[in-house]
């Protein structure tokens, strides 16, 4: 039987830990990013689909190729952090149903309807992004999550070999550094946007 987590697990998060606009010189390895993977790839998705497409960002060259398709307050952030990803989405990703999801003919419900892919494929990969940020965070790390670049530049320089496959989201990944964080914005209480029924 499952039991709650802790406290100090809780904390670290969700409830203490926070978005960095920073990070501590120190780096994050490429045996991390695995584990970061290992971990976040064990979330649910719908028919087991995993659309995401994660593009590390790990060296300097790499991380300056995308910060110069960031906007302009994005674009240090992502320079100086230990490492960044491109979470895309593969719009083909019912290709790949036959071996992920081996249960029922999974792939004949997508092949011919472009429209549903595209929907499954945003909804599904925006998931693993939020495993993403679960995962770093578990494995005490942190991260900096961002929509502020140009999806089609994005696109055409990490993805261009592969038409079927969009950015979503960006993020940065680090030990982040506590004076590079705001306020923590309001977070309502239940009663606001929730109805039990």
């Amino acid at each position: 039987m499952n039991t709650p987590l802790d406290d100090k697990a809780l904390d670290q998060i969700f409830l203490e830990a926070r978005t960095y606009n920073g990070y501590h010189d120190k780096p994050v390895t490429e045996g991390q990013l695995h584990g970061i993977w290992d971990l976040m790839k064990m979330g649910p998705t719908s028919a087991n689909m995993l659309p995401a497409r994660m593009v590390w960002c790990h060296s300097q060259e790499a991380k300056n190729r995308l910060a110069d398709r960031s906007s302009e307050g994005n674009q240090e952030k992502i320079r100086t952090a230990p490492a960044a990803v491109i979470i895309g989405m593969d719009q083909n990703f019912h290709e790949y149903l036959p071996e992920l999801f081996p249960h029922a003919d999974a792939k004949s419900w997508f092949e011919n309807d472009p429209e549903a892919r595209v929907t499954h494929a945003m909804r599904n990969s925006s998931l693993q992004g939020a495993y993403f940020i679960i995962a770093a965070r578990a494995l005490g790390l942190d991260t900096g999550p961002m929509s502020g670049f140009d999806n089609d530049a994005v696109d055409k320089e990490f993805f261009g070999d592969q038409p079927n496959v969009k950015s979503n989201f960006i993020s940065t990944l680090g030990y982040g550094d506590p004076s590079t964080i705001f306020d923590r914005s309001p977070r309502p209480d239940f009663g606001k946007f929730n109805s039990i029924i």
